[in-house]
């Protein structure tokens, strides 16, 4: 398996998320939205790469998560979430254990690199 972690301009995402992978036959790509520092980009694709990895290995499907985020934003717009929720964070997510464990692991990786969680996650709400 190769993996492909490439850093992008947000508007050039699938759809609106600071980070997106999927899987082209073995090989996982993950897409992570340009933010103002590497450090922050890292850990969007350590999270990325965490979810995706214990998704294949628990048979969710990437189409499943596709369309689970899809639907999440749709709602978004409509009013039926707040701006700050997170698709993964609702427990009817077909990958809700997996975001679990990978948002756990991007915490433990942040405060490492000495990101502050808090201006983190308002760069991410503001893409």
């Amino acid at each position: 398996m190769n993996i492909i972690i490439k850093v992008i301009p947000h508007e050039e995402q699938r759809y609106p998320t600071a980070g997106d992978w999927w899987f082209d036959g073995e090989d996982l790509h993950v897409r992570v939205s340009k933010l103002a520092t590497r450090w922050r980009e890292s850990c969007i694709a350590v999270h990325e790469l965490i979810e995706a990895l214990l998704c294949k290995r628990a048979g969710v499907l990437q189409a499943d998560v596709d369309a689970f985020d899809k639907k999440f934003e749709v709602d978004r717009l409509l009013g039926n979430h707040e701006p700050e929720d997170e698709a993964g964070d609702n427990a009817a997510a077909p990958y809700y254990e997996q975001h679990q464990f990978a948002s756990g692991i991007e915490r433990l990786l942040a405060q490492q690199l000495k990101v502050d969680w808090l201006d983190y996650e308002e760069e991410i709400e503001s893409l």
